[in-house]
């Protein structure tokens, strides 16, 4: 395993359990998920440099399109928590009530 190689896949795991294990704040779940997105961005990206291919081109820049969407819609989902909820403590919310 390439020391980048072992990056990429140290930055993800570390994203996956700070998901698994800091779930107080619902804005360090996004984090969480953001800095997964963004190990996963790179590790696409440097991947298509060591291919050196243009076939794969274009999917990290998809990749990072759907994490911008997935970002403004957290983001969105954390406002309309904070306001109806007051907080935004993943332990306030209630998913089986309507």
């Amino acid at each position: 395993m390439t020391p980048s190689h072992f990056m990429f896949s140290t930055s993800f795991f570390i994203g996956t359990a700070g998901l698994a294990f800091h779930r107080t704040h619902l804005l360090s779940a996004l984090l969480c998920l953001e800095a997964m997105m963004l190990s996963l961005f790179l590790a696409l990206s440097i991947w298509t440099l060591e291919l050196d291919t243009t076939n794969f081109s274009s999917a990290p820049m998809l990749l990072l399109a759907f994490s911008a969407c997935e970002a403004s819609a957290g983001l969105s989902l954390l406002v309309a928590t904070a306001r109806t909820h007051g907080s935004d403590q993943l332990k306030s919310l209630n998913l089986l009530q309507c």
